[in-house]
């Protein structure tokens, strides 16, 4: 027997001026249900978790809720009052030892928020943290339905794989909105997707499955659907033929053939918009890029890099990951020459040409208009295949049609600002691009169209993401900060990243009672095995600074020998077999360091 519908759609119409947002749409969310919606900005996500949370009320049709329905709405606005502290707004005021004797509440405060003061007041809290204290709050509080929009916003990919294996855990109905494709695979069971229909009218689609099983179950409606239109297409070709053959000596053509024909060409469909980031020139990169050599980099009192060495190749594909404060956007501030090291250098190739998106919003005049703004940046831009294209096709390939090309640059939504600021950078054909959080704002059917510009972008990429789908999509291999100063890389990639994490002690110190951090249990620091585990982890350290010291050799012995195809085989052979012997010096060092604790 199907389960009880806790909110239920009937013919439900959403409009907002002359666009129908939603149109007679009927849907449930039921008591076990965990959904996931996916769909452009601006197609009616967020209305629609408006609409079942009671917040806005349809135009036409009905909502209902089951009587005594326990809802939380996590709003991508916060609703913190400012003058409470972070103890009364997440945790009602209760003292540590309250709180930290509820296993669940320990680990929901323990991972959300690590590091935040209890005691300190929310006003003066970023905007990150005050975002974590909103899903802290919302997840110790018991509900029947929670409605998420855009929760991995502000959380690192640690994070992110903790919130999807507690939510997993919960029993809680789910209905979440998040362009994290990963995310969706592990929290949904079914999928709706919100788009506009052949009309404009906003429609739902609804697949079972999270967002894989969504992809496959999608491309096979649409491959059914290309064979109608084949076959509608055919037909109409016939008719059409038919019409301007007819025999010389017939003067008027049966009514019932022209109607079939005009029929035919009225049900032809409008062509869809579409956005393509056009592959633009890109400048040639010699085999010097970026060389991090003895780099100490500090920020306030936390030191972030010490006596680090990294290189970057023409073609490097790389991924940098870490936790919030680790210092990824330092990094990455470091490379593009706007942060300065205490000590060492970083060593640029004479024919780099960087470009950087951060994640800051561009700065621009919100009284200019989109084309004219672009049009004083370049009129003309050579492609990769030699083509010369104005600036309102590129604007066109970028997404912005019809009156977006006139909008002004303030009236932009954050998904079309992102877009508008990877369009400045790339006019300038660069050949090293540094993307810090390139996901933020930009929906599904974006990042499936830059993850695709991606593919062939032909120099080198750094990325800094949470979003562990586009970073494992977009890039082939990961590093990441691990706190000792050091540029670590992982060949196994984000998942060799949580596990390391996962294996970390529980911080501990005085601070214990006042920060987010339950308190946890020590060890005798003077036993013996403590003492063996210490020296252990010396002789790792030992060997490991070691490993470091041939791979730069190596790294620089493939520099001289770029051209040579045989010997770069055989030293891409050699640095495999090192980072296999780092990987296990590393687990060594993390067993030994949780005994020495």
């Amino acid at each position: 027997m199907p389960a009880a519908n806790l909110v239920s759609l009937e013919k439900v119409s959403k409009s907002y001026g002359v666009r129908i947002l939603l149109d007679e749409v009927s849907l449930g969310v039921a008591e076990d249900d965990r959904i996931g919606i996916v769909g452009r900005n601006g197609d009616g996500k967020t209305t629609l978790m408006n609409l079942i949370a009671g917040r806005e009320e349809p135009d036409s049709g009905r909502v209902a809720r089951t009587r005594g329905l326990h809802l939380g709405y996590l709003d991508q606005r916060d609703e913190l009052e400012d003058t409470h502290t972070v103890r009364e707004v997440v945790l009602g005021g209760r003292a540590d030892h309250e709180w930290a004797a509820d296993a669940t509440t320990r680990e929901v405060v323990e991972v959300l928020l690590a590091g935040l003061a209890l005691d300190r007041s929310v006003d003066g809290l970023s905007g990150g943290e005050r975002r974590r204290c909103s899903l802290a709050r919302l997840l110790l509080e018991p509900h029947d339905l929670m409605l998420l929009d855009e929760p991995t916003n502000h959380l690192d990919v640690e994070a992110v794989a903790w919130l999807a294996r507690h939510l997993a855990r919960r029993r809680t109905a789910l209905v979440v909105v998040t362009h994290d494709r990963w995310f969706l695979d592990e929290v949904s069971t079914r999928t709706w997707e919100v788009h506009p229909a052949a009309n404009g009218a906003g429609v739902v689609d609804t697949y079972d499955g999270g967002y894989a099983a969504f992809v496959l179950a999608k491309a096979e409606r649409q491959r059914q659907a290309a064979a109608s239109e084949q076959r509608r297409q055919n037909l109409m070709r016939k008719e059409l033929a038919w019409l301007r053959r007819g025999p010389p000596a017939r003067t008027s053509k049966p009514q019932f053939r022209i109607d079939a024909a005009n029929a035919l060409i009225a049900d032809e469909p409008p062509p869809r918009d579409s956005m393509e980031l056009q592959r633009f020139a890109t400048q040639r990169l010699g085999k010097d890029v970026l060389d991090v050599e003895d780099v100490d980099l500090t920020r306030g009192d936390k030191q972030l890099l010490s006596h680090a060495t990294w290189r970057l190749g023409p073609g490097d594909r790389v991924g940098v990951v870490g936790v919030n404060g680790a210092g990824k956007s330092s990094v990455l501030g470091l490379l593009a020459g706007r942060v300065e090291p205490q000590h060492g250098r970083v060593r640029t190739g004479r024919t780099v040409a960087l470009a950087e998106l951060t994640q800051q919003v561009l700065e621009v005049d919100p009284t200019a208009r989109v084309l004219d703004t672009v049009e004083g940046v370049r009129r003309l831009t050579r492609t990769a295949d030699g083509r010369d294209v104005s600036a309102s096709s590129m604007l066109e390939r970028f997404g912005f049609t019809g009156d977006k090309l006139t909008a002004r640059l303030g009236d932009l939504s954050g998904g079309e600002r992102r877009r508008f600021q990877l369009l400045r950078i790339l006019l300038d054909e660069p050949n090293v691009l540094l993307l810090d959080e390139p996901t933020n704002d930009l929906d599904i059917d974006t990042l499936n169209v830059l993850e695709d510009f991606l593919d062939g972008w032909p120099g080198t990429l750094v990325v800094v993401s949470h979003d562990r789908y586009f970073l494992e999509r977009v890039t082939d291999s990961t590093w990441a900060l691990m706190g000792d100063g050091q540029l670590s890389m992982l060949p196994g990639g984000v998942e060799q990243y949580l596990e390391h994490r996962r294996r970390l002690p529980a911080p501990t110190g005085p601070e214990a009672s006042t920060t987010a951090t339950a308190p946890a249990p020590t060890t005798r620091a003077g036993s013996a095995e403590a003492r063996a585990a210490r020296k252990a982890m010396e002789r790792a350290e030992r060997q490991l600074a070691k490993l470091s010291e041939q791979e730069e050799k190596l790294h620089a012995e493939a520099a001289e020998k770029a051209t040579d195809h045989v010997a770069l085989a055989d030293l891409s052979a050699r640095l495999a077999d090192l980072a296999a012997e780092r990987e296990t010096l590393e687990a060594e060092w993390l067993e030994a360091a949780e005994l020495a604790e």
